[in-house]
């Protein structure tokens, strides 16, 4: 392979370039394994520039970094209506990555699209679906085992129509985009809502639902509301406890679950520069905690460290040759601006039950105390696609050195999830998994885990009130452990690590003692640690599957008994009519997440059957009318029942019916699966006071009408046993709102205004039923 640097074309070294490090040695055996790795993906800087250039003449004003990717990135950047906040974009992205529970619906979809081949370089990473029990060894092989159904579909999906696949025990999709495919620059999108990972390393990477995906990897241009931009502005230098997740944290507080949504959250100023690249990356993966459609840092010294030490020496070249692309033009504006003083800045704790109640972990102890938080940490947990990186893991291991040199282990039960193989590797290699092991970690498998519900914990029973600490992103009620009442609090890993040794939440590791078995009190010093391995990365074990030049005479079978994969059936067209007699299923009351939508842990299996997974529907949503889960009223027999089976019945008697929702409806996950379920049972709107973004676009892909109350008061107007009417669906435009009449059981009516925020492309989208639909219209 060559970098073609005179032509201005990135080579970004397909799949599989973990293995092609700086070394001469590594070149030498990079040339002769070169059939595995062959070049996949360019990208023209010339391009982006001379695009970035017709938008700045159009616009005629300084541009931020995120509006330089995304409008460089415009299908028709001439002629494009930007305006932030308002109009939908059309991008092409460069590139598309999917994780394994993910992937499956939007492989099914792909492969109903009809189409030989993707259009753009795409690849598929099996990190969800390895269950910890055990630890790392015993864990991947039962998962191989359960889950080889799946696996085998992928694999041969991805083989048969062009998709690279990283095997289970590769690592988690963020940490390996991070290694290998995200550069400074990029639009990637993927199918997980902690995409944004990519923009530690100055790439605008984005998580979607798998209909997206499959828009991307057919060719089509993605459309995206044109994002409104936040600043964070950085100054001072982190230092002692203070790390880089203290800064989301920090921001996570500031803007709460929703503030960031419809916006890029772009970080800036001369704080920036204290901060790693894979420091960065944990900032802007938990990002996705705060509604934000990315976030995204600025090149600097930091990112081109990463890419030469991850082999990607020449894209740091030519980086650095078009730094101006990379960095915010001077005088450029945003539409809210944070600052942040890292001077100042204390270490934090955010829990329980959401990552934006934030505490510095001087008054977290307090805190608990008054609100009746259990103070004992029954397990630490470190890893996950946040924080699995080597500074990490080395900082980790800084901690739990000096507890070791006193004599002290973990009080409360410790794990370590490494990112990547690479990771797993290279801490093995350099002692920290030793370290880490000798005081009382036990190494899981390269996978998400017990960050989105993968955990078979048996130290407690469900019901048990008790305390973790994580270093992961979520903390919604039972999404770890299926216990709602484990009170999860996310931090540092560092952070976890003192908090495991003491076995408590009323630990300050800045000023309290800890006592040694022979009686000693001292004090733990602020971690160091290397921000990078001093030798080469160690790639560990090759887990890549590249797939073959032409795959077309490929077969990828999917049984028609299989209780894990279902081949799609197309979805029903709008019949031309507005909708009349809609019943309420449920008024769904307070936080409802995509886990409450369509719960992961024990359903990660049925991902690819769309009809089993089903079963789960909004079984987590609060029932306003009896503050009850999974118990509502079906109003055809009067009896009470959890929602799927009452949706299933409703359907089966030809009944559709609408859902009723509170703010901000959909958070969390990108899961379009929280959208294809209740399409599937026969729904056809959901009715609430605000959308996450990700949801209210997935269920737009899937024929449904994502509605919200103009006056959100009204959603107080509307009763269990009301059926409610949508008109307006014959004039449906952009911008102009839909009725709907409300009748109360005891006669009287509501008629209330719904806004939507539909496109003319979207409503083709309900028009032929699903953006698939539409997809097959426009080959024919």
């Amino acid at each position: 392979w060559r970098m073609y640097s005179l032509s201005v074309f990135v080579l970004v070294l397909g799949h599989g370039a973990r293995r092609l490090h700086v070394s001469a040695a590594y070149r030498a055996k990079a040339q002769v394994s070169m059939s595995r790795f062959e070049p996949t993906s360019f990208i023209n800087y010339e391009k982006l520039h001379s695009n970035v250039n017709i938008v700045r003449k159009r616009l005629n004003r300084p541009l931020t970094l995120s509006e330089k990717i995304v409008y460089g990135h415009l299908d028709d950047p001439h002629n494009q209506e930007i305006d932030r906040g308002r109009t939908y974009l059309r991008l092409r992205p460069d590139r598309v990555a999917m994780q394994d529970a993910t992937a499956q619906m939007a492989m099914l979809q792909f492969i109903s699209s009809g189409l030989p081949k993707v259009a753009v370089p795409s690849t598929i990473h099996c990190d969800h679906l390895i269950e910890a029990q055990i630890g790392g060894v015993k864990d991947l092989a039962r998962a191989k085992e359960v889950n080889q159904e799946v696996y085998n579909f992928l694999s041969s999906a991805g083989a048969k129509y062009g998709v690279g696949f990283w095997k289970p025990g590769s690592g988690i999709i963020h940490q390996i985009i991070l290694e290998n495919y995200a550069y400074p620059g990029v639009m990637l999108i993927g199918t997980d809502s902690h995409t944004p990972n990519g923009g530690g390393l100055g790439s605008i990477c984005i998580g979607v639902g798998g209909a997206d995906a499959v828009d991307v990897m057919a060719g089509i241009p993605w459309e995206l509301k044109c994002p409104k931009v936040i600043g964070v502005k950085l100054t001072g230098t982190l230092s002692g406890w203070t790390s880089p997740k203290d800064v989301i944290l920090k921001v996570a507080g500031i803007l709460t679950v929703k503030g960031g949504t419809g916006a890029i959250v772009e970080y800036h100023g001369p704080g920036v520069d204290s901060i790693s690249c894979t420091g960065m990356a944990t900032i802007c993966n938990m990002g996705a905690e705060i509604g934000a459609t990315t976030s995204v840092f600025p090149y600097n010294h930091r990112m081109r460290t990463y890419l030469e030490k991850t082999g990607r020496g020449e894209i740091a070249a030519l980086s650095d040759e078009y730094s101006d692309l990379l960095v915010p033009d001077e005088g450029c504006e945003y539409d809210q601006i944070i600052e942040l003083n890292l001077d100042e800045l204390k270490p934090h704790i955010n829990g329980p039950f959401t990552p934006d109640l934030a505490h510095p972990v001087s008054k977290v102890g307090a805190e608990a105390e008054k609100n009746g938080w259990p103070l004992e940490v029954k397990v630490g947990l470190i890893g996950s696609c946040t924080n699995s990186s080597y500074e990490d893991m080395g900082r980790a291991v800084s901690v739990a050195k000096q507890a070791l040199d006193k004599g002290l282990k973990c009080k409360a039960q410790f794990t370590v999830t490494p990112g990547s193989e690479q990771i797993r590797a290279t801490i093995e290699r350099d002692g920290y998994s030793k370290i880490l092991g000798d005081v009382g970690g036990v190494v899981l498998a390269n996978a998400c885990g017990p960050c989105i519900g993968q955990w078979d914990r048996r130290d407690i029973k469900k019901g048990d009130k008790n305390t973790i600490v994580t270093s992961f992103n979520r903390n919604f009620t039972a999404r770890n452990d299926a216990n709602p009442a484990t009170h999860a609090f996310v931090t540092s890993p560092e952070i976890v690590t003192a908090l495991a040794i003491a076995g408590t939440l009323n630990f300050n590791p800045e000023t309290d003692y800890l006592t040694a078995p022979n009686g000693e009190k001292f004090k733990l010093q602020p971690p160091s640690a290397d921000e990078l391995p001093k030798r080469d990365f160690d790639p560990g074990q090759d887990t890549y599957q590249h797939p073959p030049a032409d795959g077309t005479s490929l077969r990828v079978d999917v049984s028609p008994q299989s209780n894990r994969l279902q081949l799609l059936e197309p979805f029903d067209k709008w019949s031309g009519n507005d909708l009349e007699d809609l019943l309420v299923l449920i008024k769904v009351k307070g936080k409802c997440t995509t886990d409450h939508i369509s719960a992961a842990g024990p359903w990660l299996k049925f991902r690819g059957h769309l009809d089993n997974i089903s079963n789960n529907m909004l079984i987590g949503a609060v029932n306003s009318e009896n503050d009850a889960i999974n118990k509502i009223k079906n109003h055809l027999t009067g009896e009470y029942g959890g929602v799927p089976d009452v949706a299933r019945h409703y359907k089966a008697n030809g009944v559709s019916w609408v859902a009723v929702g509170d703010d901000n409806y959909g958070e969390g996950s990108s899961r379009e699966h929280a959208a294809l379920e209740p399409r599937h049972l026969g729904g056809r709107a959901i009715i609430v006071k605000s959308f996450a973004r990700i949801h209210e676009t997935n269920l737009k892909k899937q024929g449904l009408l994502p509605l919200t109350f103009a006056n959100p008061s009204d959603y107080d107007k509307i009763l269990p046993d009301d059926k409610i009417s949508i008109r307006g669906l014959k004039t449906f435009a952009p911008g102009k709102p839909l009725t709907a009449v409300v009748k109360h059981s005891d006669g009287s009516e509501d008629t209330l205004e719904l806004n939507h925020t539909f496109n003319e492309t979207q409503i083709e989208w309900f028009k032929a039923g699903s953006a698939l639909n539409r997809m097959k219209e426009l080959q024919h």
